[in-house]
């Protein structure tokens, strides 16, 4: 089984898998650095269940993060839950402080749109800190996707709950019904990650990649870069949300 068709298989069983060394060590530094600069430029105080800082379309801020968009070790997992003509909905970042506490564990979908069979959202954690318990790395409560519940019942012991420890540069793909939250960070030193959030195709953008996105940059995406952001025909620039795009 080669790694492509392992990680499938565990996402189907445990709701998620972890891709070791997807980006370098020097570039996942690199990234971090540049998320640095970005948060404190136009970082926002994040309290999505959890308090934490917050860095939204990544895609817009610096062209670094567009090699996260469709990656060759995580893209094949992706369009195999989502198909091909799944959308990127956003690309985002979550940075733990040391004294955030744990965020609430839930899933990203609603609970009307849940399917046991094909899920319409899947999640990417691109780790830019070596990630461990004590960083505050991600938590992930196996085979949750296929509980039907957007979060965990009210007075329920979820007793198994797996908080990877991996290096920077690895990556978190989950099923987007997986009950999820970032840990607590008790240690001296923040917790860099990127978030990329992809959608089925007949769904609208989490965050539209076309606001504010340079236009010199356009001619340095790749081709399905283009199509995940939905840049490959259409309006131009004023064509926002669920528009196709492209600058003359």
């Amino acid at each position: 089984m080669n790694e492509i068709e392992q990680c499938i298989m565990e996402i189907k069983i445990f709701g998620f898998t972890i891709l070791d060394g997807v980006v370098s060590t020097e570039v996942a530094n690199q990234m971090r650095e540049s998320l640095i600069r970005c948060e404190q430029e136009v970082g926002t105080e994040h309290a999505h269940r959890g308090s934490a800082r917050h860095v939204s379309n990544l895609p817009t801020l610096d062209p670094i993060f567009h090699q996260c968009i469709d990656h060759p070790r995580t893209l094949p997992i992706l369009e195999h839950f989502l198909d091909k003509s799944m959308i990127l909905g956003s690309l985002n970042s979550r940075i733990v402080r040391p004294g955030d506490d744990y965020q609430k564990l839930h899933s990203d979908i609603p609970a009307t749109m849940l399917n046991m069979d094909s899920p319409v959202m899947m999640n990417t954690v691109w780790l830019l800190d070596d990630f461990s318990p004590t960083m505050g790395g991600t938590r992930v409560v196996p085979g949750s996707h296929l509980s039907g519940l957007v979060e965990p019942p009210p007075d329920f012991n979820v007793k198994h709950i797996v908080q990877p420890s991996a290096p920077a540069g690895s990556v978190i793909v989950f099923n987007g019904q997986c009950w999820h939250g970032g840990g607590a960070n008790t240690s001296d030193r923040n917790r860099h990650a990127l978030f990329g959030h992809y959608r089925k195709h007949m769904l609208l953008f989490q965050l539209d990649p076309h606001d504010g996105f340079p236009k010199e940059w356009f001619n340095n995406l790749t081709q399905r870069q283009k199509e995940l952001m939905r840049m490959t025909h259409g309006q131009g620039l004023g064509a926002m949300h669920a528009s196709d795009s492209h600058f003359n």
